[in-house]
């Protein structure tokens, strides 16, 4: 049987929830696969996904089986399927460099991370294991603000021959450079920063484009996100969230039909309320005036667990970097980065990326897609 062997960087909540998902979408699930926007692509269905290799630098996952360590503290998001069988993938001690954000230290073990006392490896260390692992695809979960500790990892799929699936916001495949890089070394690279199967991103997405399709005029706007996991812990650092901010905001100023000033748009994490553990609450409000200037407002809130939200995309978007790698194709994956991630390097409206990504799974070019969108939607991408 075809396997998409993988390398995990970072396993926090969402490689739970994706390891979870490997074992939990069974062949015998296949004709009542809730949750799962493809049961299969390129041929590869989601438990054709294999851990290979995996890194952490918490003292509570180092040195244990994959399988066993997603379950440790201090994770905390919902466990789906649980006793697993023995992976023989033993984490491996990581690099910590900006990894872990300094006023973390000021809370219990519990809640966040605590560094393992092992030797942190050498770049030609981690390549090698890589290497001798067999992986083909290495994903990453680091922390938000880890922009050192991304490059470096990003810097190791290079060098030893994988490809790349950027699920955080460190920008990547939406930078040039990094993105020629992979494209010259024949890898394809999927990014940058998850967008969740039905989250506040791109919720919030979605109706200002309802707003921009219906001839609403938006004045302002807000989306305020709260949790309780190690990720909102980790962003009370506001100096660690320039780019998660820019990543989130930029994913819906460019549905819109002219860009918001600063001031009249607010995106980006609020607090850490620790009781809420992996579950999210994000409140959205859109205020705007529609026929005769009379002015409108909407407010929602949403409640999800954040983890198996990332999953149910990431799953995704891994099968997309693999097809690519089977096609021989290189850089960045045009259609999935648009239509899986808040940051790609070009955005799309998530109609006309969810069309190229359809595109790219049955081997048709993506200007079919493309071509599907009206001028004004071209003109609003190319902005």
């Amino acid at each position: 049987m075809k396997k998409v062997k993988i390398a995990i960087v970072g396993i926090g909540n969402c490689a739970s929830s994706l390891i979870q998902g490997i074992h939990y979408y069974t062949p015998d699930r296949r004709k009542d696969a809730i949750g799962l926007m493809h049961w299969e692509i390129g041929g590869y269905a989601p438990h054709d996904l294999e851990v290979v290799a995996a890194y952490d630098i918490d003292k509570r996952k180092v040195g244990k089986d994959v399988n066993q360590a997603i379950f440790e503290r201090p994770n905390c998001t919902t466990v789906f399927c649980k006793d697993l069988p023995s992976s023989g993938v033993v984490v491996k001690m990581g690099r910590v460099l900006d990894g872990v954000s300094p006023h973390m230290k000021e809370y219990p073990e519990t809640h966040t991370f605590v560094v393992s006392d092992e030797k942190e490896p050498t770049m030609e260390e981690i390549v090698d294991h890589l290497k001798g692992s067999g992986a083909e695809i290495l994903v990453n979960y680091l922390p938000v603000g880890s922009e050192e500790a991304v490059r470096f990892y990003a810097e190791c799929a290079l060098k030893a021959g994988l490809g790349f699936v950027n699920c955080m916001p460190v920008f990547i495949a939406s930078d040039p450079e990094w993105e020629a890089r992979f494209r010259q070394s024949g890898l394809p690279i999927v990014g940058d920063d998850i967008k969740a199967q039905l989250g506040a991103t791109i919720t919030h997405r979605t109706i200002a484009d309802l707003f921009r399709k219906r001839g609403v005029k938006v004045e302002r706007t807000y989306q305020i996100n709260t949790g309780g996991n190690t990720d909102f812990l980790n962003m009370l650092n506001r100096a660690r969230l320039k780019s998660k901010k820019v990543s989130k905001t930029e994913a819906v100023q460019s549905v819109l039909p002219q860009r918001m000033d600063w001031e009249n748009i607010h995106i980006g994490p609020s607090d850490y309320v620790p009781w809420q553990k992996d579950n999210k609450v994000a409140f959205i409000r859109m205020e705007g005036k529609l026929f005769g200037d009379v002015p409108m407002n909407l407010e929602l809130r949403l409640s999800v667990e954040d983890s198996p939200n990332s999953a149910g995309v990431a799953i995704d978007a891994i099968r997309c970097c693999k097809l690519a790698m089977d096609r021989g194709e290189a850089g960045v994956v045009e259609g999935p980065s648009a239509f899986f991630m808040k940051h790609p390097p070009r955005q799309y409206p998530d109609d006309v990326a969810w069309r190229m990504t359809e595109d790219f799974i049955r081997g048709k070019v993506y200007e079919q897609a493309i071509s599907r969108a009206t001028n004004g939607q071209q003109d609003a991408i190319a902005a």
